[in-house]
């Protein structure tokens, strides 16, 4: 079979990327392993909620008010997500081939060789919109846990309900960690958390949401090329966010205040003992001091402006953490009995064999155009082009600017 273009992934990043391509009249397939908006559908717990307020939610030429939406300053539900983008794909009329998984992407020539399980696609250009958190990343600790504790990533998690009885440590202080964290210590069961770097943000701050923030400022539209270290930028933690009704702040002293525990970050298993580091006070207070900052930023950009429609500055109280935090936990005394992974992500590019991974198995690019193999892409990977890359929203600039690309090359080989 013969396309100008293959899409690999039929999320957020990949339908808009396929309208883009629409918009240009470049033909194109979307290779999908499941359904549309897969990863979504299976590899999320059940009462997870969107981090962006629902009037961020949009894709090109689409977009959470356009289809009715009626609560803009609240948090789809994954079931909600699932429809917004199984609704946008027939909008767009994307040209998705669901139930296809691919095996293999190659070069040939000036093009490439596409291998799926349900046949072969040769084309010019091929865009790799299949996200950038489909494999969990769970650390080398060293030694094996013990037989009574029961480890899972945050993909595998779906409800405390499917838990072992008993405590949980949940590894990581994330977006996903403390969600997690609050909802099991919800349900009754005792919970500590291993901290390591984290985002702490407050969900409101002056009556606006943190992201109208972000978005009102400019901060979301930062390019990859203007900061000094986009390397570090991208592995920066997702923030400390929730989306609820309420719109409540979950960050380290909200989960202190219902009763979980802090510890250091999780550095090694040995014997029946996990270790931890001792760095804990240092790694909030580096928290503590960059969410000082960036709200230094805003209140900035609000005086520069004049903006009369929000509340005065404020400031939060510095993280709680315990005068003496442990240095070690026992795993075979029965007061912990699950692990739970909340320790990031990263993709999973084993099908793809052309030689432009680094040695962290990362796709080499510059926001996006692998410069290494012509006529190859990336979409869907955290502050790709811009800080918003990772969001919803993000695809949309994202995908134009890509497309705008992917166009110019494919008249340079008519050209040619």
């Amino acid at each position: 079979m013969r396309t100008t273009t293959v899409v690999v992934g039929a999320g957020h990043s990949g339908l808009a990327v396929s309208r883009r391509l629409t918009e240009r009249s470049i033909d194109h397939v979307v290779i999908e392993r499941g359904e549309v908006a897969n990863s979504w559908r299976t590899q999320r717990w059940d009462s997870l909620r969107l981090l962006t307020p629902n009037w961020q939610t949009r894709l090109p030429g689409y977009s959470y008010g356009r289809c009715g939406g009626d609560d803009p300053d609240g948090f789809m539900s994954m079931p909600e997500v699932i429809g917004f983008m199984s609704d946008y794909a027939r909008f767009i009329d994307a040209p998705v081939r669901g139930g296809t998984t691919v095996t293999s992407v190659r070069r040939r020539g000036g093009g490439y060789i596409v291998d799926t399980d349900r046949g072969r696609w040769e084309c010019d250009t091929v865009v790799l919109a299949s996200g950038g958190f489909n494999t969990a990343k769970v650390p080398s600790l060293g030694g094996a846990l013990p037989a009574s504790i029961t480890a899972l990533g945050a993909f595998q998690y779906r409800n405390p309900d499917g838990l072992a009885p008993g405590g949980v440590l949940v590894v990581g202080a994330s977006a996903t960690g403390v969600q997690i964290a609050d909802e099991i210590h919800r349900s009754g069961r005792p919970v500590t958390v291993a901290v390591g770097e984290h985002v702490r943000m407050p969900r409101l701050y002056r009556g606006r949401d943190i992201l109208w923030w972000m978005e009102r400022s400019g901060l979301n539209d930062e390019r990859y090329d203007e900061v000094d270290d986009v390397v570090r930028v991208r592995r920066t933690p997702s923030p400390q966010l929730v989306g609820t009704p309420e719109r409540a702040t979950l960050d380290l002293n909200a989960l202190t205040d219902t009763g979980v525990r802090l510890v250091g970050r999780l550095e090694a298993v040995r014997g029946s003992e996990a270790l931890l580091s001792g760095s804990l006070a240092n790694k909030c207070e580096l928290a503590d001091l960059k969410q000082g900052r960036l709200l230094d930023t805003f209140d900035e950009w609000a005086a520069e402006g004049g903006l009369d429609e929000v509340g005065p500055p404020e400031r939060f109280e510095p993280t709680r953490v315990p005068s003496s935090p442990p240095l070690k936990l026992d795993l075979a005394g029965g007061e912990i009995r699950t692990i739970v992974w909340a320790t990031g992500f990263k993709p999973d590019y084993s099908w793809l064999h052309v030689p432009v991974l680094d040695h962290k198995g990362q796709i080499r690019h510059d926001g996006g155009v692998v410069r290494e193999s012509a006529g190859l892409y990336v979409l869907g990977l955290n502050f790709l082009r811009k800080r918003k890359s990772s969001f919803i929203h993000g695809a949309a600039d994202d995908s134009r600017d890509l497309v705008d690309h992917l166009a110019t090359h494919l008249d340079s080989l008519v050209a040619a």
